[in-house]
């Protein structure tokens, strides 16, 4: 995804700002060319707006920006409301991809859902209340500078939540790999967290939410099916199967398998390792 980027260093110059209310189902929005940036925030309806070639179809709760010098106009009827806001920005600006947003500055895309619609509505109300009661044009910039702040805050608490999510996930995998390749030893939760580098509660907690099982039963449970891999598939005997396993105890080991398995494990061994063998 692309990003406007608007540098802090002084706030974003107000020019105008309303309130939209389509008068009938008739309405379509005109043809001009932008002088400034415009946003806009529908709160009923669904607003259909061209940017140059590029149609968008603003559902009630998203925001569209209308860049400088770019070709403004409708395509399709609607009866719709929105809030418009008109600002000037000083810095030459081009739609931009980040991996991560740098810092002191604000990153908003062209267009996007606001994930809390009454708070920027209020903001909006403020910033026309300013500009009716103050005629302060340096509260105005500050409080037009806000709304574009708080879309910007909104929009990126969304994306790190989804980034944190996808990392979560990320370890939960990586975390399953290493005890799929380490299940020979006798793995330890506290092992697997120093090995990732993260909390012993925390790797505990991460596991089980995703897995609907704790990380000590899945350990022991891969442990298990590689036993029954090797109970059908080898003439290893019942103890070089629990070293292989990272057992030391054979007694143990038996316990254990019978827990899981319902059977001990010569007689899992006597019940499914016939093997139908082929010779050409």
């Amino acid at each position: 995804m692309k990003y406007y980027e608007f540098s802090l260093e002084v706030p974003l110059k107000y020019n105008f700002t309303g309130k939209f209310q389509a008068p009938s189902l008739e309405w379509i929005h005109f043809t001009r060319y932008m002088q400034d940036f415009e946003l806009i925030v529908v709160t009923e309806g669904v607003a259909y707006f061209q940017i140059d070639q590029n149609t968008y179809a603003i559902e009630k709760g998203e925001f569209l920006i209308f860049p400088p010098t770019s070709k403004q106009a409708g395509y399709k009827k609607s009866s719709c409301a929105f809030y418009w806001l008109h600002f000037t920005y000083k810095n030459p600006i081009s739609l931009q991809s980040f991996e991560e947003f740098p810092e002191d500055n604000i990153y908003v895309p062209p267009h996007g859902k606001i994930e809390n619609l009454e708070k920027i509505i209020v903001m909006m109300k403020h910033l026309q209340d300013s500009v009716r009661s103050y005629h302060s044009s340096l509260q105005n910039n500050y409080l037009c500078t806000a709304i574009l702040c708080e879309i910007f805050n909104q929009f990126s608490a969304k994306k790190n939540h989804e980034n944190s999510a996808l990392k979560k996930k990320q370890l939960f995998n990586d975390i399953q790999d290493y005890i799929k390749w380490n299940r020979n030893k006798d793995i330890k939760v506290s092992e697997i967290a120093e090995h990732f580098g993260y909390n012993k509660r925390y790797i505990s907690y991460l596991f089980s939410t995703i897995a609907g099982v704790t990380l000590k039963q899945y350990i022991m449970q891969e442990k298990i099916d590689f036993a029954k891999y090797l109970l059908c598939d080898t003439n290893d005997n019942i103890s070089e199967i629990a070293y292989q396993i990272g057992f030391n105890d054979n007694h143990n080991f038996m316990k254990v398998f019978k827990k899981f398995i319902g059977l001990t494990p010569t007689q899992y061994r006597n019940a499914y390792a016939t093997r139908m063998l082929f010779y050409k």
